[in-house]
């Protein structure tokens, strides 16, 4: 059939699918952009194909049930709703979350219960039994490529076509704004096309919180240098209520505490707007994480000293050394002797790990400590860098950061916060065309000078002024440590409440004591609670309290 006798009967982009898989079959995947989730059955074939987009913005899961037949959903919350579907808490996805922050693809919180990770598909026939494992149908580069003759000039083309290709919408639609380089820079593209379109100013929004984090001031000049119709929100936390409506919108606990505050920007985007542009995928694609910086000085000490002196003296210096959780920072050097004395992979994971495997098993009850013996997040981390090329260490994070945490935190906090309040969220800067070519820089176009993102900077000097374009970066997020700390009293009995006691996967002994170190103000575990609390919150919300992981079999995942 040929590619002009297609007669399409509707105007809707889900149409486009169909027709794709009449002509290219499960190809139809490597000509699809954007993101997507879908399922699509071809009754004369007996065939279903299950597939997410490339960089996992839209979620799918899936579970085989006892009597053989395939469920999926976008939410884990469609197939917890199927009686038949066994309910029982993963103790191995516990140890991940609290490492993580998330629950990484393909497993969820719940054993029975699958999702599809990014750029996999699934293809069942008819009649056949089982479940075939997902099929990788993209894959971002492995290996840098040679510097393009002007790469700012270059990126900045790309980067307008993106922002240009993600303005196509049929309603309201505006931009996410913070005083950052990523958001700035999808508004300074998309203000411009806007206007040049639909004629009217961009929408923008921002949320500030008291503090650090308040970015309201620097958002105002972007929005006043192209003209947007701005709008900004002092916003304001309960993290002991958030963390209970933690489940409720994940479906499952999820770690990442700046949850609060996207939720409360997409409230506000919400009310104005029903598309918004947001800047995720800038660290990752133009390498912009402070743990970059650090894992390139890292890879630069690892060569000069041998793996057995870093091994000896660094390892045995890292033993010795005070943790020091609340120093200055230039004094904080228990964790970077430790990194140091341990290979790239390890050194990295040490660098992006929420709690440590110390931390972690000092919560656990005996049963839970058994059941995750012999299981180690950092193998995880360590198969995707071993993915890349061995020479260049920078692009090996990146990877990882790509298949980890980009779409089992960030995509997953947007998305998820966004859905709760009937908003959607494009990140321009995750056009499949724009992250291969990102991330196939050479290294010094990302990291130079101890500054990433460095050609991303360049690209944007003649759009955004120097104060923003080489300032300091920040986190959206505001510090929960202070706030547990006046609430100590409640944050200690949540933790040592029946939900989480009940569930036999705690020892009330380590929660306690993690507990009272913090309410001291001697140790900072602001971190570490708020994961316990919403873990707590999934427990009193989803019965999880009754499925004890502690009567599971000990399960470890090879």
């Amino acid at each position: 059939m040929g590619a002009g006798h297609h007669r399409f009967r509707t105007r809707s982009d889900t149409e486009s699918i169909l027709h794709g898989w009449l002509q290219w079959g499960t190809g139809v995947l490597e000509r699809l952009s954007g993101m997507f989730a879908f399922a699509l059955w071809d009754r004369g074939r007996g065939e279903l194909l299950l597939a997410r987009d490339r960089l996992g913005e839209k979620p799918l899961h899936y579970a085989l049930l006892p009597d053989g037949t395939l469920a999926f959903g976008s939410e884990i919350g469609a197939l917890l709703a199927l009686p038949e579907l066994p309910r029982r808490i993963d103790p191995v996805a516990v140890d991940d979350y609290l490492a993580f922050g998330y629950v990484p693809d393909p497993h969820t919180i719940w054993q029975g219960i699958r999702r599809l990770p990014a750029a996999h598909a699934l293809l069942l026939r008819r009649g056949t039994a089982g479940l075939p494992a997902p099929r990788r149908y993209w894959q971002a580069p492995t290996r840098t490529a040679a510097a393009p003759a002007d790469a700012p000039r270059e990126l900045a083309a790309r980067l307008d076509a993106a922002v240009r290709a993600q303005l196509m919408a049929d309603v309201p639609l505006g931009a996410f704004l913070s005083g950052g380089v990523d958001s700035s820079a999808v508004v300074a593209f998309a203000a411009r096309a806007n206007a040049e379109g639909v004629g009217g100013p961009l929408a923008t929004f921002t949320i500030g919180f008291a503090g650090a984090a308040d970015e309201r001031a620097q958002a105002a000049e972007t929005a006043a240098r192209f003209g947007t119709a701005h709008h900004a929100e002092a916003g304001t936390a309960d993290y002991l209520t958030a963390a209970r409506d933690q489940a409720r919108i994940f479906g499952e606990p999820f770690g990442d505490h700046s949850a609060v505050p996207t939720l409360a920007v997409c409230a506000l985007a919400r009310r104005h707007v029903t598309v918004a542009l947001s800047g995720d995928g800038g660290d990752e694609v133009f390498a912009g994480y402070r743990r970059y910086r650090f894992h390139a000085m890292a890879e630069a000490v690892r060569s000069y000293i041998p793996a057995g002196a870093r091994s000896r003296v660094l390892g045995s210096l890292a033993r010795i050394y005070p943790k020091l959780d609340r120093a200055p920072r230039w004094l904080r050097a228990k964790h970077t002797l430790t990194e140091l004395s341990l290979d790239a992979a390890l050194g990295y994971y040490r660098t992006l790990c929420k709690l440590h495997e110390d931390c972690r098993h000092g919560l656990f009850s005996v049963a839970q400590r058994g059941a995750v013996a012999g299981h180690d997040p950092a193998a995880r981390i360590a198969a995707l860098m071993a993915e890349c090329d061995p020479e260049d260490g920078l692009l090996q994070a990146q990877y990882a950061d790509l298949h980890s945490y980009l779409p089992g935190d960030i995509l997953v906090k947007t998305d998820r916060t966004a859905m709760a309040v009937s908003l959607e969220v494009r990140p321009p800067l995750l056009d499949p065309a724009l992250v291969g070519w990102g991330m196939a820089l050479p290294a010094r176009l990302k990291l130079r000078r101890n500054t990433g993102k460095h050609v991303l900077r360049e690209a944007l000097a003649p759009l955004l002024p120097p104060a923003l374009l080489w300032g300091a970066k920040r986190g959206f997020a505001a510090t929960i440590g202070g706030q547990f700390r006046v609430q100590a009293a409640e944050v200690r009995a949540r933790l040592l409440g029946a939900p989480m006691l009940d569930s036999g996967l705690f020892d009330p002994t380590g929660l306690a004591r993690l507990a009272d170190e913090h309410a001291s103000g001697q140790f900072d575990h602001a971190q570490a609670l708020w994961q316990l609390l919403v873990f707590e919150g999934f427990l009193a919300g989803t019965g999880g309290a009754a499925i004890a992981a502690a009567t599971t079999p000990n399960l470890v995942r090879a």
